[in-house]
């Protein structure tokens, strides 16, 4: 089967055409963006499942010192040539960086892909790389008018091509206890209606929290 990184490597151009640009149309996710590069003060930050690398241009753009990780070593390639992001391919349950070396990390709609007992991986991942009062961003989508909060939608088609990704809707109080086994404090959450015409129309949840 494809899988997650063979998908993303197929539309990772379309996926920059059409999504790259989508921050214009954010506030509510500029302002979190805001905060976290104001708490992260000066230190190295991930964007973790960077896609085409627009969250970790932006960061930059404020001063911050941002890398870029994705699973799709194409959007890696897309990130590095559109958006001047130091971007490599690496797996979120296995992250190839040192313990307690990022004062930061951020990590929009790519924790949906992967199931609990993954998800469970990449956030004690997240608390292994942060360093001690490192701070974590991370988003997902939790309901939209098909799927509830603890649904998944299956894709195999996206843009005219043969896709296999999994898309799970996830539970914002379920996650938050998840990140507190692994380690992380919450600090804050944002939940939000889909903004019209930018986005696809799901429910969104967002968590700020903190290595301990």
């Amino acid at each position: 089967m494809i899988g997650t990184r063979g998908s993303y490597d197929l539309v990772a151009e379309r996926y920059a055409d059409e999504l790259g640009d989508e921050l214009r149309g954010k506030p509510l996710d500029r302002g979190m963006l805001g905060v976290f590069a104001e708490l992260t003060d000066g230190g190295v930050v991930a964007d973790i499942g960077c896609g085409p690398g627009h969250v970790a241009a932006y960061l930059a753009g404020r001063g911050v010192r941002a890398v870029g990780m994705d699973l799709s070593p194409a959007m890696c390639a897309v990130a590095r040539r559109t958006n001047a992001v130091a971007a490599g391919a690496a797996d979120m349950t296995a992250l190839p960086v040192r313990a307690e070396s990022l004062a930061g990390l951020v990590c929009l709609y790519a924790v949906i892909h992967l199931d609990e007992q993954q998800r469970a991986a990449a956030y004690a991942e997240f608390a292994r790389v942060l360093r001690p009062g490192g701070y974590a961003l991370i988003a997902f989508h939790t309901s939209d008018a098909d799927f509830p909060d603890g649904g998944a939608k299956t894709l195999t088609d996206w843009w005219g091509h043969q896709v296999d990704l999994t898309f799970h809707y996830l539970d914002s109080d379920a996650e938050s206890e998840a990140l507190v086994t692994a380690g992380l404090v919450p600090k804050a959450r944002l939940d939000r209606e889909p903004h019209p015409d930018t986005e696809h129309p799901s429910r969104r949840s967002y968590l700020l929290v903190q290595r301990a």
